[in-house]
């Protein structure tokens, strides 16, 4: 029988559960809540009083962060990881944050809304959180750091019912969240910025014990009428705790309403569920979705004198140990595995243990019997080739792993590199693509230029001449005639005529000035017969 012990730990509480697993038998062994001032030291006291120096340890990530990315169901699985990846740092840069300080997990779940798609639930935690967690057990056998609102779904068997339901799992410890599950998988997470420590701290405030504040959350009682709450006098509590609730309870509300599908049932868990009546609470705002107490699936099958109540305080615990025992989803584990995780048991059980309480019972038996009592020498003869075997052992176990993560990581290596020069040489044939489409667009853009510069010069000429003659029309003298216009180009020559020079020169001054031509030159005149004939040039302004 395969035992774990989860720890879901927040600020000034542990609650603790040591769960057992033989086939489909689940028994948990110990359990209960612990408050605290200084962590390892309560950590230490719980492991003791569990005797758990040798059982894996299951326990909660903290502040962690939920995204949501779609994907194509096409992609491969080296292409999704990829393009989640991707979009996690264009996410982290949108918002100024590292994204080298993150430690990420996911699931994938079908989009309900495209069936094209798949959603990807992206969980990410500081990586510093998980450092500081994984040094407080270093002594310990740590196995599991995973989100609770993803843990908290083992206490229900979802996949072995045959009423399918789409459920919403309320859990209210310091923060809220509410995990949904929509056809038999986990499909949203939801985190409420309210939960118990609110009513925690407020009633801490006036009694001065946390632990008080707990009992007496445990002990109050939500009475209703007509959906209406009732505050009696002998509680006076309540008014610590309702505000915390009503917003909660709001909340969720607007979870369900959003809900892709509608929610048929709520589940309710965490440390409020201790309340007295909260479910019939929820019941009252809910309304048409049916609300009750997470029960863990197993405890019916555990006797009648189980303290079911007693049980659910732990529901986080207890949601962990069973993932560290292998239910639940894969994949969202943040403790790495480390190279004493690799080691065999029974080397661990002789040669790493750090027990206060060893086995007497367990382990590897060196008692010998040749007939005689053994001296001394012979005695320490054994001791010294039983530890050089074990020794042995070890460095084997230790050499073959480093040499299969040795050669892991040389194949990482050289994938890494053919898909790098895949990507330049793609990159480098785009580049020229490029290059060559902007010689042609360049090459486009002066031909189309020049031909506009064509067409407005075409353009001008052509009513530059009708416009000269309207304006000569205008300007010429009344005994002054013209015999020639000629216009080559923007160049314009005219031939004049007049009995009299002095007209021709004021009509050539005219023309000057009126701005009608620039550039205005005239030849010698000419006089024949008493007429004056003058050459006047210019160029169309």
């Amino acid at each position: 029988m395969t035992s774990c012990l989860g720890l879901y730990i927040e600020e000034n509480i542990i609650k603790y559960a040591k769960v057992s697993k033989e086939n489909d038998v689940v028994k948990v062994e110990s359990f209960g809540i612990k408050f605290y001032d200084r962590l390892s030291k309560t950590i230490e006291q719980i492991i003791e009083e569990t005797y758990s120096y040798n059982t894996p340890i299951s326990i909660n990530t903290s502040n962690e962060d939920y995204n949501y990315f779609y994907i194509f169901n096409l992609l491969n699985k080296k292409d999704m990881h990829n393009y989640i990846m991707t979009e996690f740092e264009s996410l982290c840069y949108e918002k100024s944050k590292n994204v080298d300080t993150f430690d990420t997990r996911y699931v994938l779940v079908n989009d309900l809304e495209d069936k094209e798609k798949i959603k990807a639930i992206h969980v990410s935690v500081n990586k510093g959180e998980i450092s500081k967690k994984t040094e407080l057990f270093g002594k310990y056998k740590l196995v599991n750091i995973s989100p609770i609102p993803l843990n908290i779904v083992n206490l229900l068997e979802i996949n072995k019912t045959k009423n399918v339901e789409n459920i919403a799992i309320v859990n209210i410890e310091n923060k809220t969240t509410v995990t949904s599950i929509i056809e038999q998988k986990v499909y949203d997470i939801t985190t409420i910025n309210a939960g118990t420590s609110e009513i925690l701290n407020k009633i801490d405030e006036k009694e001065n014990s946390y632990s008080k504040a707990y009992e007496i959350c445990k002990n109050s009682t939500i009475y209703t009428e007509n959906g209406k709450d009732i505050q009696y006098e002998e509680n006076a509590y309540l008014d610590d705790i309702m505000p915390t609730l009503y917003n909660i309870v709001g909340q969720v509300k607007k979870v369900l309403n959003d809900s892709i599908k509608k929610i048929d049932k709520v589940y309710i868990t965490g440390t409020a569920s201790v309340i007295n009546n909260i479910d019939i609470y929820f019941q009252d705002y809910l309304e048409d979705v049916k609300c009750e107490i997470l029960k863990p699936y197993f405890i019916k099958a555990a006797g009648s004198r189980i303290n079911i109540k007693d049980y659910i305080e732990v529901n986080s615990a207890i949601a962990l140990a069973l993932q560290g025992l292998g239910d639940g989803l894969k994949g969202i584990n943040f403790k790495k595995e480390g190279i004493s995780d690799k080691i065999p048991s029974f080397l661990t059980k002789e040669i790493g243990g750090s027990s206060k309480k060893p086995n007497r019972s367990s382990g590897l038996n060196l008692n010998f019997d040749f007939g005689n009592a053994l001296s001394l020498a012979e005695k320490r003869l054994l001791r010294t080739a039983a530890g050089l075997l074990i020794l042995v052992l070890v460095y084997g176990a230790f050499s073959g792993f480093i040499k299969t993560q040795v050669n892991l990581k040389n194949q990482e290596i050289e994938e890494a590199k053919k898909n790098l020069q895949t990507q330049i040489t793609a990159m480098n044939a785009d580049k020229t693509k490029m290059d060559n489409k902007t010689q042609e667009y360049t090459t486009l853009m002066t031909n189309l230029e020049n031909i506009n510069a064509s067409h407005s010069d075409d353009k001008r000429l052509k009513y530059a001449v009708p416009t000269l003659l309207n304006e000569i029309m205008y300007i010429i003298p009344v005994n002054v005639q013209l015999t020639s216009i000629v216009n080559s180009g923007t160049r314009v020559t005219i031939v004049a005529q007049s009995d009299k020079y002095e007209q021709i020169g004021i009509f050539r001054e005219k023309l000057k000035l009126d701005g009608i031509l620039t550039n205005v030159v005239s030849d010698t005149s000419q006089k024949q017969d008493n007429v004056v004939t003058v050459v006047i040039e210019g160029e169309l302004p």
